[in-house]
């Protein structure tokens, strides 16, 4: 059994809270790029260069991508033969949090309460940790920051087998061109189909951890992400929803199996600031 120290798991997390917040991936960056040669829109091109501009500043400064720097989300693969030796992994986490978001001077957006008291907890836990025990040694994790405009524009549907591809498509199309600008569009779209009410709702939010433009390794839904890609960018909506031909960058869709009688979709909406930070520890 290979052990891990706990602290080293804070100090990874405090690390990534901080690149996730000021460095934006390369491949949003390439995809920023390409949208603002295609784009045909005066306004949404210089909307995409300004977008572009911030990111550059936000890396070259060290200082957020955006103001919403967003609840603390992590994919978590634990290895069964590990061992976090110290310490529990929520705990080490938390505690990553905790440290990134006050050195970097991060935003904190975490309430205690989301009804009554609605008191910031003011250091951003609780991290929302998703944890997946697998085989092996190794510890990985995706830190993903999670802004509130976008998620609010996510959606879940419990629709009837008989709705099929059509029905998950008009969905996911609707949700995305209603939210207009609200979650700061180009956006990346995240989409569930299977499993249960809950599952499919963690399965699109999974979808939002791929590569862009990395299409689905099952054709038939590689050709579903393109065809609701196209629906959505010749929807008009366009870089902040001022119009034009860049709504969103990539679709990606996550499936799982299901009961016969349901047919379960969701949509995860995220902004153009499309953060993440990973580690293999």
């Amino acid at each position: 059994m290979r052990t891990i120290e706990y602290q080293k798991v804070v100090t990874a997390v405090r690390e990534m809270c901080l690149e996730a917040n000021f460095d934006l991936p390369q491949d949003v960056m390439d995809c920023f790029q390409k949208a603002v040669k295609s784009e045909e829109s005066p306004l949404g091109k210089s909307i995409l260069e300004q977008c572009l501009e911030n990111a550059k500043i936000a890396k070259d400064e060290r200082v957020p991508i955006c103001q919403d720097t967003g609840l603390s989300v992590f994919f978590v693969k634990l290895g069964a033969d590990l061992r976090i030796e110290g310490g529990i992994l929520p705990d080490a986490i938390n505690e990553g949090v905790r440290q990134g978001y006050t050195e970097g001077y991060l935003r904190k957006s975490s309430l205690d309460d989301p009804l009554f008291d609605r008191k910031n907890t003011k250091d951003n836990t609780p991290a929302i940790i998703h944890l997946e025990i697998v085989a092996g040694d190794d510890l990985d994790i995706i830190m993903a920051p999670k802004g509130g405009g976008a998620e609010n524009m996510s959606q879940v549907k419990m629709m009837p087998p008989s709705a099929g591809e059509k029905g998950v498509m008009d969905f996911v199309v609707d949700a995305v061109v209603k939210g207009g600008g609200n979650p700061c569009p180009p956006t990346v779209i995240g989409v569930g189909v299977g499993g249960t009410f809950e599952k499919v709702a963690y399965l699109a939010k999974k979808a939002l951890l791929w590569p862009l433009g990395k299409p689905n390794s099952d054709l038939r839904y590689a050709e579903l992400e393109q065809k609701i890609l196209k629906k959505i960018n010749d929807s008009g909506v366009g870089p902040q929803g001022l119009g034009g031909s860049t709504t969103s960058f990539w679709v990606h869709i996550e499936h799982a199996p299901c009961h016969l009688a349901s047919l379960p979709a969701a949509v995860n909406v995220n902004c153009h600031a499309h953060r993440h930070a990973h580690r293999t520890l």
